[in-house]
């Protein structure tokens, strides 16, 4: 890897969707800080990606609950590589299963924060630390029942919504200084709440008949970081989920 390698950051970059993501940026030539809130390997299908590739790339460990961590994370992965961040990937978040009845001032505050304002303050810091005439990109990852929401996992659902209110928002604060949009997933991998029964009688409910895949939300990741002319979008990669409503969150359907 060359010092003119874009340079990515990806919170909660080392697993799952996140993993997906590091490895589709990866291939893409970035290089890459994966934050996690503890200290342990990436998966091991990106940590073979990572060495395919000879991706120049470094884990940093951060309490992203804190939004008060945004600067000094950024400030460390700009003095460790040496250059700012050109791609922010706001991927990690909290996904509580509070109703309204469970909902409290605890419940909101943390997803909140984490959710929403250490994303937003990731962004502020990314900008004020880029090169002069530069242009970073920023992709926040939202949800597609943003939307048509239900009634499950109240807290988690508001703080998205609010984060995706803020694509339209922050694109036009910062004007020509970055590039803000959002990718809003379906259901692209399961939990232990799922079996192969239930994922199957989801796909069929989608319109277009099968759920999105993992490495289709990393594409759409991929494609906003390039998009120069685009600011202030939202990209649904959810098989068509959002174009209908449910009355529960998928695991109880």
């Amino acid at each position: 890897m060359t010092m003119s390698a874009p340079l990515a950051l990806v919170t909660g970059g080392k697993r799952r969707l996140g993993a997906e993501i590091a490895k589709t940026l990866a291939k893409a030539g970035y290089a890459l800080a994966l934050v996690s809130h503890v200290d342990k390997e990436p998966d091991a299908d990106l940590r073979q990606i990572l060495a395919e590739q000879n991706s120049d790339w470094q884990a940093f460990t951060c309490d992203l609950g804190d939004p008060e961590n945004a600067a000094k994370l950024v400030g460390d992965v700009t003095a460790h590589f040496g250059r700012p961040i050109d791609l922010l990937v706001n991927n990690a978040a909290m996904f509580g299963q509070d109703d309204w009845h469970g909902m409290d001032m605890h419940t909101l505050e943390s997803h909140f924060r984490l959710n929403l304002f250490t994303p937003l303050l990731l962004a502020k810091e990314v900008v004020q630390a880029a090169r002069q005439n530069s242009q970073p990109a920023i992709v926040h990852i939202l949800d597609q029942r943003i939307t048509n929401p239900h009634r499950d996992q109240i807290s988690y659902t508001l703080s998205k919504q609010a984060l995706a209110a803020s694509v339209r928002s922050m694109a036009a604060s910062f004007g020509s200084a970055a590039r803000v949009n959002g990718v809003a997933p379906g259901l692209v991998i399961s939990t232990d709440d799922y079996d192969a029964v239930l994922e199957d009688r989801l796909a069929h409910m989608m319109p277009l008949g099968a759920l999105p895949s993992p490495k289709a939300v990393a594409e759409a990741v991929l494609y906003l970081a390039r998009a120069g002319d685009v600011t202030g979008q939202t990209l649904f990669v959810d098989g068509g989920a959002h174009l209908k409503s449910f009355d529960r969150d998928f695991m109880h359907l």
